[in-house]
């Protein structure tokens, strides 16, 4: 097993669950995949008998994203040793690379701290829930305008409607606790109808990383304790739903697909068609020789990986400057002579 994985379930053995994932920066600035383990080995073995959800948690990945990624494991009865796949590269979302990014159509986020001179750029990405086909979580750009810890829940009068239809009367304020729906940490947004980013109560710690929510995106504890200790308010947050993604990684163009959302339902020419369209974009408007046969596969699949489909040749120097640069490394040489 890669010792890095190996170390990280050690880890995770004493202190329970594992923080988000931090992606350095590729060495192309230009570049927009990140890779976790270069040495590309996103695989894990369960270290005793247990579920895809327990995993999933561990590695800070959400239920959808982990289930499809191994559709042959049983996400209820993992056992002890049976080998699971983890996610490795990522192409991160067709936005400024600023402020917190959230793909809901990926169930993830993208937190890109602010740049430090004299220190590499990271991203750190999270799992998150959002949305449900009828309390869709709003688009657009917005920010962080209040953080608030162990926050009291007030639910909207259209929820506790709800919840009293179905024979679960909720009070009027839910007090902080293990109970209360937004967790311990909650993020504010500048969005009409008390949208926030928050944590998650013990009861639904294993509905993150799908359509669960009333709007909110939902995160795992630890995970919206790390953001909330790294955010200041003010900070920008980009919602968008980018169910195909492309990008670059040492001249290697990749894509990324994912399943539709409730309520959506793509063909695959639509996604065809879309997937050109980005693959275009991201080459000068050029639609290169691809590997059909890759993409075909991924645009089918859905399963959220990124695959190669097109190679370019490096940038070679210029030739007269090749020239140049021989014709006066050999004068050099008869002067030294």
């Amino acid at each position: 097993m890669n010792t890095r994985v190996l170390f990280a379930l050690l880890v995770v053995g004493f202190l329970g669950s594992a923080h988000a994932v931090t992606y350095s920066w590729p060495e192309d600035p230009n570049d927009n995949v990140v890779t976790e383990h270069a040495d590309d080995f996103p695989f894990t073995r369960a270290n005793q008998d247990e579920t895809l959800l327990d995993i999933a948690r561990r590695f800070s990945l959400g239920q959808v994203e982990i289930v499809r990624l191994n559709q042959d494991v049983d996400r209820w009865s993992v056992k002890q040793d049976e080998v699971v796949r983890l996610p490795n590269r990522r192409v991160l979302p067709d936005t400024p690379h600023e402020g917190i990014v959230l793909n809901i159509a990926e169930y993830r986020m993208y937190y890109y701290p602010p740049a430090q001179a004299g220190m590499p750029r990271t991203v750190m990405s999270f799992a998150h829930g959002v949305g449900r086909q009828d309390w869709q979580t709003p688009l657009g750009l917005t920010k962080v305008v209040k953080k608030v810890k162990d926050p009291s829940w007030y639910p909207p009068e259209s929820i506790r409607r709800e919840h009293a239809a179905m024979g679960d009367p909720l009070p009027t304020v839910v007090p902080p606790g293990p109970h209360n729906p937004l967790g311990a940490y909650a993020l504010h947004l500048a969005l009409k109808g008390e949208y926030r980013i928050h944590g998650t109560d013990i009861d639904k710690i294993y509905g993150i990383g799908m359509q669960i929510t009333h709007g909110c995106v939902r995160m795992y504890p630890e995970d919206i304790e790390q953001l909330y200790h790294s955010v200041s308010v003010g900070t920008p947050v980009r919602i968008v739903q980018q169910q195909i993604k492309t990008g670059w990684l040492d001249n290697h163009l990749y894509i990324e697909a994912h399943p539709d959302l409730e309520g959506v339902e793509t063909t695959f020419e639509q996604r065809l068609d879309t997937a050109m369209q980005l693959i275009a974009k991201a080459n000068n408007g050029v639609i290169p020789e691809l590997n059909e046969t890759v993409l075909i596969k991924a645009l089918t699949d859905l399963d959220g990986d990124p695959v190669p489909i097109f190679e370019r040749l490096p940038d070679m120097p210029d030739f007269e400057e090749e020239i140049g640069l021989r014709e006066a490394a050999v004068e050099s040489t008869y002067r030294l002579q």
